[in-house]
């Protein structure tokens, strides 16, 4: 970390605190290292009446207006270093400095009342077009969408690197997004825009904003967009800084809808997180589809099979298992993608270095076919059924459906000659995966695709680096994207929701994820299931004593730490609750023989080797419990039968081991102790092997 970057941690670390006198200190001093005559104006003024405020402080003069005067003081003393903040990780990153520096430069005029008339100039462009003589619409066209394309690359790239905004650009932003004068899929965009922004320095209007459309936008489009910005813009590190983020959220989760919202959107991000792993499943189908399809894929494409005249007399029902086989792995593909996987990652990942992507704006577009960008692919497939298709009805985010445009002509032209044709008539059908037009509409699906476009962005996208990445498990292990322990959350309605994030945390193996959010949890929640999830099983066991996870995890804790007589009151309670179950009759067994009560660990043992004779882990507990009792000859012939089997460890050589040196069988014991690394001392002395033996061994076995 640079000398800069230490300066203005302190410097937010006393805002963080909430302490003005010593935020504007520190800031001083970053100011007398780095000038900055316009921002020492500023400060300045700000410390006048910081100085104003601690004067009639000091004197003893009551001012029932202090509290909120010095709230509204640390706000713009945030604002300040917030844009000091931004200005440095502007200069730091070429890329971004560059996107700032020709955003501001270019021939554009940024005032509100110009973009206003830009964005809804637009929409009545595209209206007259109807009017224009046919043979002249196209051109037009194709030139309304080019100019507003370009307009609105370099909106986004504005808004990205803009600063803290006035709370009259975030009135005049807000209108525009909720306009019906303003395309929804410029509305889109311009919301990723502000999420961007916001993620990379918090700004309570950019916050506020995004709530706000959230709230009152009438696309669903646009308010799952505003959802997830607004989620991923939260920092607690500033709520005591803008308490007006408690207030608006508290309102928000009154309403039922908002907490599931929230909770999808949750679960959503956790599924997220796992494309790399489930692609590798995704794959493994999907060339297994490919294969039992009668394709191969070559480095020219993929390629037709010729069909085995003798295969299919030998087999004649091949055919139909490889139909059987190719529907198992569809169904199989299509419940990942309902569950949540995001299925198409892995095989678009390599399609997205096409120019199209150079623009940062293009990876979270709204797809569109008027896009000037792709104009040449679309007319090259503008009369394929099968591509209008799948860019239609299939279940593709907006950044796929781009990379498909573009790579389809490709994969096409390398098609087998019979399927191209297919391809070009439509005969052939996505309708495995086409979402059912009730599902295009619904908020979690519209979500879900955009979590995808936003995946592929921070995971592809060249320069995310200069970006806030809330998918970057470097430092934690979901990232940014494990919102719902957000001290904004707690003591609200949403407090409900959070075992069902939990459930799945755990079943995706999310154990520190699991514990951050169980910490949340409220006393009133503290109940049996939190307490077998958070491992306290003699807390779980005071709710409710006879419950069995409770007692097998207490049974195996206690064990585990040497409280054996606790582990085998466990294992009687559990037995009285499953009388003869073999898993606990054998660890009771294992209980007694740590307390050196052979014979009743023999009694049981002798009853379960009657009644499952072939289980290796009872044989394996009996073998030993057997050498310890000084039944030597018995372990003996027990040990034969373990070491037989298919499931020997290097455990039950060393124990068998033991038990010969017991005997007297030293070269046999010697074999069998090789691969041991460590003698248990402590036993065998117990067991009548003195030290000098013990030595002996240990030479004998590492020489």
């Amino acid at each position: 970390m640079g000398t800069t970057d230490i300066s203005l941690e302190r410097i937010f670390k006393q805002l963080i605190a909430g302490n003005v006198g010593l935020a504007i200190a520190e800031t001083e001093t970053y100011l007398s290292a780095w000038p900055n005559p316009q921002t020492k104006e500023r400060l300045d003024v700000m410390k006048e009446e910081y100085q104003l405020m601690e004067g009639y402080w000091r004197q003893g003069v009551s001012d029932p207006q202090r509290h909120l005067q010095y709230q509204k003081l640390l706000q713009r003393v945030y604002v300040l270093c917030a844009n000091i903040a931004i200005h440095r990780h502007l200069s730091a990153s070429s890329y971004l400095q560059g996107v700032y520096q020709q955003v501001r430069q270019s021939e554009y005029t940024w005032s509100l009342d110009a973009i206003r008339q830009e964005l809804e100039g637009f929409v009545t462009d595209v209206a007259m077009l109807e009017l224009e003589p046919e043979n002249l619409r196209k051109e037009r066209g194709l030139q309304i969408y080019k100019q507003h394309q370009q307009q609105m690359n370099a909106l986004f790239n504005y808004i990205v690197t803009s600063r803290i905004w006035t709370e009259g650009v975030g009135k005049t932003m807000e209108a525009l997004l909720l306009s019906p004068t303003v395309d929804v899929k410029d509305q889109q965009l311009l919301v990723s825009a502000v999420m961007l922004s916001l993620m990379n320095r918090f700004d309570m209007v950019k916050f506020r904003l995004l709530v706000s459309v959230y709230r009152q936008s009438l696309a669903e489009e646009v308010r799952q967009r505003a959802l997830v910005g607004w989620v991923m813009g939260i920092d607690d590190d500033f709520v005591d800084i803008y308490p007006e983020q408690r207030e608006l959220v508290a309102d928000l989760l009154q309403s039922e809808q908002v907490c599931r919202e929230l909770t999808e959107l949750q679960i959503q991000l956790v599924y997220a997180l796992n494309v790399e792993e489930d692609s590798k499943e995704v794959s493994d189908v999907i060339m297994s589809n490919l294969k039992n399809g009668g394709f191969r894929m070559t480095p020219k494409g993929l390629e037709e099979v010729e069909e085995d005249e003798l295969e299919d007399a030998l087999h004649p029902d091949a055919e139909e298992r490889r139909m059987e086989q190719l529907e198992a792995n569809a169904k199989r593909l299509m419940d990942m993608q309902k569950q949540g996987t995001d299925i198409f990652f892995s095989g678009f990942s390599q399609i997205k270095r096409y120019p199209f992507f150079y623009d940062m704006s293009n990876w979270l577009v709204p797809f569109y076919m008027q896009h000037p960008d792709i104009a040449q692919y679309v007319e090259r497939l503008e009369d394929n059924r099968m591509v209008d298709k799948l860019l239609n009805k299939g279940p593709f985010c907006n950044n796929d459906k781009y990379s498909l445009l573009i790579a389809m002509q490709q994969v096409i032209n390398n098609l087998p000659a019979e399927m191209r044709k297919m391809f070009q008539s439509g005969e052939v059908s996505p309708m495995e995966f086409e979402p059912s037009r009730s599902e295009y509409s619904d908020p979690a699906y519209i979500r879900r695709n955009y979590l995808m476009d936003l995946y592929r962005f921070f995971k592809l996208f060249p320069n995310r680096s200069a970006l806030c990445n809330p998918f970057d498990t470097a430092k934690n292990e979901l990232g940014m994207c494990l919102f719902f322990g957000s001290e904004l959350f707690r003591t609200t309605p949403l407090e409900a929701y959070k075992r069902e994030v939990v459930a799945l945390l755990l079943k995706k193996n999310h154990q520190t994820a699991a514990q951050q959010l169980l910490d949340t949890f409220p006393q009133e929640m503290r109940d049996v299931q939190y307490f077998l999830w958070t491992k306290q099983f003699a807390e779980a066991l005071e709710l409710e004593p006879d419950n069995v996870r409770a007692l097998v995890g207490h049974a195996r804790w206690s064990y585990e730490n040497g409280f054996y007589e606790d582990a085998l009151t466990d294992y009687d309670r559990l037995l009285l609750l499953n009388p003869g179950k073999t898993g606990y009759m054998l660890n009771k067994a294992v209980c007694q023989v740590e307390l050196k009560d052979y014979d009743e660990a023999l009694q049981s043992l002798f009853q379960l080797n009657y009644e499952h004779p072939d289980d290796q882990r009872v044989n394996r507990v009996l073998a030993w419990t057997l050498t310890c009792a000084g039944k030597l000859e018995q372990a003996d012939r027990v040990y034969q039968q373990v070491l037989a089997g298919e499931h020997a460890a290097q455990e039950d050589k060393t124990n068998y081991g033991y038990c010969l040196w017991l005997q007297g069988r030293v070269d046999e014991a010697a074999r069998l102790l090789k691969g041991c690394n460590r003698l248990d001392e402590a036993w065998l002395h117990e067991h009548g092997i003195g030290r000098v033996e013990t030595m002996m061994m240990q030479a004998a076995i590492n020489g």
